[in-house]
């Protein structure tokens, strides 16, 4: 019986059409069994890793066609023996937690990358795999306000507590422009098929019911109760009621001007027509008011709007809502009702906002997304984004720039579902 060796092997050298085919052409007449192998390319420059098993006899052979062909290619190759009991050490290392990190800005810094992975090494984790997922921007362009950077780690190893890392790296994300996100690498972190979205502040960047103050003249007085509701501090059903009483008497032409010109928020039709196209559901849980959720609904394509229902008379508002008021708890009610009916879990739910009164959405759902947030809301949910618009969160689902649709698309809405059976 054979004796067999492992070795690694390495090339390195400039990018080149059919490569893999040539070195494999070279191995196969020596029946070389490919263990792993690991491929990345940096600007024309290329680098392969190849771990190999070959019988002893033919080892030097191979090693011998390989050099002769680098030569003629103009690449580096190298090869390092490794023991059966490291190589046994490697296959009982599948076994550690897997994590992807995702880590935002506008622009990346060595600095940025540095914490990043510092963190991560102090937590005994050990980076695999380094992807760019945003597009290279030129540098004759300076504006970083249309600039993205987005790169994806692949990481291993068990933290000391993945809530104690996630901490850390919020840290970080308060002191510098970057957002750093940590999703465990399991099958529901690639299957999403459902997102949930706050509307004022989050899908529009207004709150809607201060700019109906400001037409009443009572802007400051809302906007303090506004505040102070987005902070906790007040709860939300009775800063409701009290900011709807100041607003009473309101003529529908107001609302009517406001939801014709409703400031949609960077990247939210980017976002949406991309995971339109990918087979999911989107929906609007708000505290505010359909009259203006349902505007949005038919720009964006929205499955599902839940909010609350302005009550009219003569034409005018009343200062009343019609049926429940939509607080903190009956958005988490509307997320697990949505995904019951979509016959999806949990896990496979996105929600995404920015108040106090998102939290316990932002918690239940298998990726809560805090964006633009108090510091507050974005302690709370297992992700934040500050830095980029709402189609960040396509880099949070691993999709390139070069994959998804640039443009987002309108279309008519579905209507939206019922609520009559929770």
């Amino acid at each position: 019986m054979s004796v067999k060796e492992i070795y690694l092997l390495s090339i390195k050298g400039g990018s080149r059409i059919g490569l893999v085919a040539e070195l494999t052409d070279v191995m196969g007449p020596y029946d070389v069994n490919i263990l792993d192998v690991g491929q990345a390319e940096i600007h024309d420059m290329l680098s392969i890793g190849m771990l190999v098993e070959v019988t002893k006899e033919n080892s030097q052979k191979v090693f011998k066609d390989l050099v002769f062909l680098s030569h003629h290619l103009g690449i580096q190759v190298s090869f390092t023996p490794v023991s059966s009991m490291e190589y046994e050490r490697w296959v009982t290392m599948q076994s550690r937690g897997r994590y992807t990190v995702t880590v935002l800005s506008r622009r990346l810094n060595s600095r940025h990358l540095h914490l990043v992975s510092k963190i991560l090494s102090d937590h005994g984790m050990n980076v695999d795999q380094i992807v760019r997922l945003s597009d290279l921007m030129s540098l004759r362009d300076s504006n970083l306000k249309v600039s993205r950077s987005a790169f994806q780690l692949q990481v291993s190893g068990k933290p000391r507590s993945v809530g104690a890392l996630r901490e850390e790296l919020f840290k970080v994300s308060l002191q510098e422009p970057i957002d750093v996100a940590v999703q465990e690498d399991d099958l529901f972190r690639r299957n999403r098929r459902l997102i949930l979205f706050d509307m004022d502040s989050t899908l529009i960047q207004c709150e809607v019911i201060d700019e109906l103050a400001k037409h009443a003249q009572v802007g400051e007085e809302v906007a303090k109760i506004t505040e102070a509701a987005m902070r906790g501090e007040i709860d939300f059903k009775e800063s409701f009621r009290r900011r709807m009483k100041l607003l009473k008497g309101m003529d529908e032409s107001v609302l009517e001007g406001i939801a014709d010109s409703l400031p949609i928020t960077e990247g939210a039709p980017r976002l949406i027509a991309n995971l339109k196209m990918l087979g999911y559901k989107v929906g609007i849980l708000s505290g505010g008011f359909t009259y203006f959720a349902q505007k949005l609904q038919k720009e964006l394509g929205i499955d599902y709007v839940y909010a609350n229902q302005l009550d009219f008379k003569d034409g005018k508002l009343t200062g009343e809502v019609k049926g429940e008021i939509v607080d903190a708890q009956r958005k988490a009610e509307l997320l697990k009702y949505i995904a019951q009916q979509e016959g999806l879990s949990l896990k496979q739910v996105i929600a995404v906002g920015d108040g106090a009164n998102d939290i316990p959405m932002l918690k239940l759902a298998g990726l809560g997304v805090a964006f633009h947030a108090k510091p507050k809301v974005k302690e709370q949910a297992q992700v934040g984004i500050s830095t980029l618009g709402l189609d960040g969160i396509l880099y949070l689902l691993g999709i390139r720039d070069s994959e998804a649709s640039t443009k987002g698309k309108t279309r008519l809405p579905e209507a939206p579902v019922p609520f009559s059976r929770l």
